[in-house]
């Protein structure tokens, strides 16, 4: 009797105490919510609730498992087993509790600082952070769990004697890799590009969407999305709209005719920017840009606070603009000059010798 109640209470006892100790936990990080609204740390670490009772309930089963003499005959491999799930809950814990922390960290300062630049880049920032936290516990739990059997404790006194040889082998074979790596730290701590930024790339226009150690994503304006490496943006040239300050200048040609009424086109480009929401009243103008010999160029000038209004004002001048000119000033558009053909003065062709001499010949008729 005493052989399967012994392993019934020890295991019992440590499913118990694992829902008991997460319970109340639970309750106190509740409590602590409801006393704190301000903070959303003890909501964002309520979520470690699966994690945390692992630890709890494989710490137990590890601790009591002994006095449960059960499968003794696979002690080893069952100890082991609960190790393994140790190290891997202990590490998944602490990537929860990290993230939670950071996670606040950036909601007080995205509540605490009104400049969307500033704030777009510390969330690149604690985005690539959290990834490399997670890449380093990843890699200690792994090797932890290595540890653990002892031939690879063997085959790690034998690789670090080889250090030097594997570190310059693995230097040759993830050098794109590692370079992808620095890169991507360069550009979270040297605030080149930040998630939300309106970039131009290989021609492409389009805002960053997601930033990692060694990859970044642009989304199109039509919703498709561009995946380059980080090495990119440290090695070529490329164009950043939100830079700074994000307001923008843009400018709207026409080819018209060089009758079109200029005065009263820039009546008009008043009239339309200021039915316009998007324009932001710092500047606009009209000039003449260029002439050619059927046509000239007409450049209009508008800004706006940002890249995604600069395009809404373009679009509404050239096509409010282009409307009212077919409407009131058709002339002012370009057309192709056509005339009737004239015929040149029609000419006799001058006879030749030959032609000349057969008409005077008298015909030969046989007789003298």
């Amino acid at each position: 009797m005493e052989t399967v109640l012994r392993p019934v209470t020890v295991v019992g006892a440590s499913l118990f105490l694992t829902v008991l100790i997460g319970w109340a936990t639970d309750v106190l990080l509740r409590k602590a919510d409801e006393r704190h609204p301000e903070t959303p740390l003890w909501d964002r670490l309520r979520r470690a609730r699966v994690p945390y009772q692992l630890v709890l309930c494989a710490a137990l089963l590890r601790g009591s498992y002994d006095q449960a003499e059960l499968f003794e005959e696979h002690r080893v491999g069952v100890g082991r087993t609960l190790t393994l799930v140790l190290i891997g809950a202990a590490a998944w814990l602490a990537i929860r509790i990290a993230g939670a922390v950071v996670e606040t960290t950036y909601s007080r300062y995205a509540r605490a600082h009104h400049d969307a630049a500033r704030v777009r880049r510390v969330r690149t920032q604690v985005t690539l952070i959290m990834r490399v936290v997670a890449a380093v516990v990843g890699v200690v739990a792994m090797a932890a769990m290595l540890l653990t059997f002892p031939a690879m404790r063997a085959a790690g006194a034998s690789l670090l004697a080889s250090a030097g040889v594997l570190g310059i082998v693995a230097g040759v074979a993830a050098q794109s890799t590692l370079s992808n790596l620095f890169a991507g730290l360069q550009i979270a701590f040297g605030d080149m590009v930040r998630i939300g930024d309106t970039v131009v790339v290989d021609g492409e226009w389009g805002t960053v969407e997601e930033i990692t150690l060694t990859f970044l994503t642009v989304r199109t304006w039509d919703e498709r999305r561009i995946t380059m490496p980080v090495s990119y943006f440290t090695s070529k040239p490329f164009e950043n709209w939100s830079r700074g300050t994000p307001q923008m200048t843009g400018i709207v040609f026409w080819q018209l005719d060089h009758s079109a009424p200029l005065e009263a086109m820039r009546e008009k480009l008043r009239d339309i920017l200021r039915q316009c929401p998007a324009w932001d009243g710092r500047a606009s103008n009209l000039v003449v840009t260029d002439s050619t010999a059927n046509t000239m160029e007409v450049r209009a000038l508008v800004t706006a606070k940002d890249a995604d209004d600069i395009w809404t004002v373009r679009v509404a001048v050239r096509e409010q603009m282009i409307t009212w000119l077919s409407a009131e000033h058709p002339y002012a558009l370009p057309r192709v000059n056509t005339s009737d053909a004239v015929l040149p003065p029609y000419r006799v062709p001058s006879p030749d010798r030959h032609s000349l001499r057969k008409a005077y010949e008298f015909p030969r008729t046989g007789r003298s």
